[in-house]
């Protein structure tokens, strides 16, 4: 049967019945804190940088590190990037290349000559700022741009600390550590090399700083008492790392053993493997699950011919003999000895146990708690003595440069509140993005960019760098594989789903508003969003 007449709807006549008065939740964009974000060491706005390098903004992703980090060059190639760790892609498929990315970006800057932020308008306060490694670098900049005169000094006759004298050049080439020192210098720093301080109250009063921090690293390295009948033939891998550094390599002979299970002693069997050494051999106590060692840095090793000596200690060394004893984990997975030993040949012994701070600086600084060879601070970074603040290898903390280089920071802000008399808040945190809040229908299959190696026959024999950077296509790969967890990122679904063109856009990097007087509260915008990044709230009766 024909009908008398027809009905139309016109764009646009949903808005003719007010159908929020329906509504018993109601959707709310929010903004939870990434993952990586919340991982990363240094403070990095890890998600914000990769959005920017996802339309090739680079110069813009770029300034937005170094707002936090000075170095992206560097720590793109040295970082243990927690943030890939924390990836929520690693459940979809691999983790976002953040490290790649943000060396891409770190390269670019010196290429291009990027320059850092300007110095900030002077203050008329003096810091004191004792070790030049990634946290007094770090500390020194934020300071910088805080305003604050700056005297850095280090007994060292060149910057860098153990980013210079502690991590080898195949990993972290000499070109790019200088570039980014000089960025930090040239923002007006008064250094003093070969300067060792024997008593910071003393340096303090001398100068008349307002505040100092005390960044010195871990340079002093653990011994034990192995009998050896050559104490020539052994030596600390610190010590090893620093003579090559200086281009003073020592002799080793063919076949050298490393004790240790570090990502030290790992660098040391590598680069005694390019020094010459036919047998490089690492002897761990635990196995290869409990090695702390980066994963990716001892598989690296092992492509390069080093061997791995599993559950076994160091007993004795003496007249080119080893003696090692075999171990076996308890419960607990802690290594005890078998009584079981086994005679090993060797040319050398490298020993790579772990590292101490020399503190002898605060020997007449009663009021500066030191614990277990390490000093005791406030979330601000300050000392039990107003004024003085330690961070990086000298505090309880892991022993990384990413580490420090947020130590640095947080010190600087510290002590920027101290000098003005303010009181550091902490920023308010946001929870963090899950993954079972992502809708990962939107996001296709993208399996992570490998970067290219150096072949193994120039390892083996070079200390050119290993690991290649990205290519500028496969860099904007890797940022548009991000998954903007938490965050809205414009992709206009809960513009296109929603029944009652409640969704309004604000323009460019403005997002969205609902009009709450049609959203009737289907929840569609918040099933679709794929960052997680709508809410559904209880209607307010």
């Amino acid at each position: 049967m024909d009908l008398p007449f027809a009905i139309t709807l016109d764009v646009g006549s949903s808005h003719a019945n007010r159908t929020g008065s329906w509504r018993v939740e109601r959707p709310i964009y929010v903004d939870r804190l990434p993952p990586c974000n919340d991982a990363c060491p240094s403070g990095e706005n890890v998600q914000r940088w990769l959005y920017q390098a996802e339309p090739g903004e680079y110069e813009a992703a770029w300034h937005q590190i170094v707002e936090d980090n000075p170095f992206p060059a560097v720590m793109g190639r040295i970082c243990y990037h927690p943030c890939e760790t924390a990836c929520n892609r690693t459940q979809l498929d691999e983790a976002v290349g953040i490290n790649a990315v943000e060396r891409f970006l770190g390269d670019l800057g010196i290429e291009r000559g990027w320059p850092l932020p300007p110095a900030g308008k002077d203050t008329g306060r003096r810091v004191l700022v004792v070790g030049a490694g990634p946290a007094g670098l770090s500390a020194t900049y934020h300071l910088r741009r805080q305003g604050h005169e700056v005297r850095l000094v280090d007994s060292a006759s060149q910057l860098g600390g153990m980013m210079r004298y502690g991590i080898p050049s195949y990993r972290l080439p000499r070109a790019v550590l200088d570039a980014e020192i000089a960025r930090v210098v040239a923002l007006g720093v008064d250094v003093a090399f070969d300067h060792t301080v024997e008593d910071i109250q003393l340096e303090r009063e001398a100068g008349a700083f307002d505040a100092a921090f005390l960044a010195v690293g871990a340079q002093l390295a653990h011994r034990v008492d192995i009998p050896a009948g050559d104490s020539s033939r052994v030596l600390d891998a610190v010590s090893l790392l620093h003579r090559v550094a200086v281009d003073d390599p020592p002799l080793l002979g063919r076949r050298v053993v490393v004790y240790g299970g570090g990502d030290t002693a790992v660098d040391a069997a590598r680069t005694v493997r390019r020094l010459g050494a036919t047998d490089a051999v690492i002897v761990y106590r635990r196995n290869r699950d409990r090695m702390p060692a980066q994963r990716d840095e001892l598989e690296e090793a092992l492509a390069e011919g080093v061997t791995m000596r599993w559950l076994s200690t160091v007993d004795r060394f003496e007249n080119g003999h080893l003696m090692l004893e075999k171990m076996r984990l308890d419960a607990s997975g802690f290594p005890e000895p078998t009584g079981e030993f086994e005679e090993f040949g060797a040319d050398s012994l490298v020993l790579a146990l772990g590292q101490d701070t020399d503190l002898s600086l605060l020997d007449r600084a009663p009021n500066v708690a030191v614990e277990d060879g390490v000093v005791t601070v406030l979330p601000t970074m300050m000392t039990g003595e107003r004024g003085v603040f330690a961070g990086g290898d000298a505090v309880p903390s892991p022993r990384t440069a990413t580490v420090a280089i947020g130590h640095g920071k947080r010190a600087a802000q510290g002590m920027g509140a101290f000098m003005s008399g303010k009181v550091l808040v902490d920023p308010t945190r946001h929870g963090l993005a899950p993954f079972d809040r992502l809708n990962t229908w939107y996001y296709s299959d993208a399996p992570r960019t490998k970067r290219h190696e150096l072949e193994r026959a120039r390892r083996q024999s070079t200390f050119d760098e290993v690991v290649e950077g990205l290519t500028e296509e496969n860099a904007l790969f890797e940022a548009r594989r991000c998954l903007s967890c938490g965050n809205c990122f414009e992709c206009d679904n809960c513009f296109g789903v929603c029944p009652d063109n409640a969704v309004i856009k604000l323009g460019p990097e403005q997002r969205y508003e609902i009009n709450y007087d049609f959203c009737k509260g289907c929840g569609l915008c918040a099933e679709e969003c794929p960052c997680g990044a709508i809410d559904m709230v209880p209607e307010r009766i």
